[in-house]
């Protein structure tokens, strides 16, 4: 029993990291069952089974896309110290991820807003809520480096995730569209000009 439960989850594995590799290349609305099951040489039962449907299977793959961003960008950072500090960190791993993505059209969670932002559905709601949590993740640091006294206290904190947020989309863009190498340094060093914009003296 134990073994056919680790076997369940090694197949549930290697079937949500296909989906992944093909939905970062064709959209999530491009993944399909069939041309899965023909790339994992599997039936197109045994594709769709541990997920319950194909909407079930898109929901897995947006979720490991969105677990690997924050192994990459947001847990290296939680080393150092809440504010400032971290958030530094976090604009480092995140230039890093968006310079050497996993996936073959860059930044998942970008193309994925893009692709549903006017598509209401579980799969909507599901990258909204995890774009809010990231947006509030920047925020918390920027307000816990106002009450240090690193940021200036007149701040708007949402204006700063907003820069922040905007400069990354950009390099995607500049990154995977206009195949420029150097956007991922220019990110870096725009981010952390906007930090020290709003440094208090």
């Amino acid at each position: 029993m134990r073994k056919s439960a680790e076997e369940a989850r090694r197949t549930r594995d290697r079937i949500v990291g296909a989906a992944v590799d093909q939905a970062s290349s064709q959209g999530l609305s491009g993944l399909t069952i069939g041309s899965l099951a023909e790339a994992l040489d599997m039936s197109k039962a045994g594709v769709v089974g541990p997920f319950g449907s194909r909407a079930g299977l898109q929901l897995a793959a947006l979720t490991r896309a969105e677990e690997m961003f924050t192994q990459a960008v947001v847990a290296p950072a939680r080393a150092a110290e809440p504010g400032l500090p971290r958030l530094a960190a976090v604009i480092d791993a995140w230039c890093e991820y968006l310079a050497h993505s996993p996936f073959p059209n860059g930044c998942f969670v970008t193309a994925a807003s893009c692709e549903l932002d006017g598509r209401p559905g579980e799969l909507r709601n599901h990258l909204h809520d995890t774009v809010t949590r990231w947006r509030r993740f920047l925020h918390d640091q920027i307000k816990t480096a106002q009450a240090s006294g690193d940021l200036a206290a007149p701040l708007d904190a949402d204006d700063l995730v907003s820069v922040l947020t905007g400069i990354a989309m950009a390099a995607n863009q500049e990154i995977q569209l206009l195949g420029d190498p150097t956007a991922a340094a220019r990110a870096r060093r725009l981010m952390h000009t906007a930090l020290d914009n709003r440094r208090c003296d």
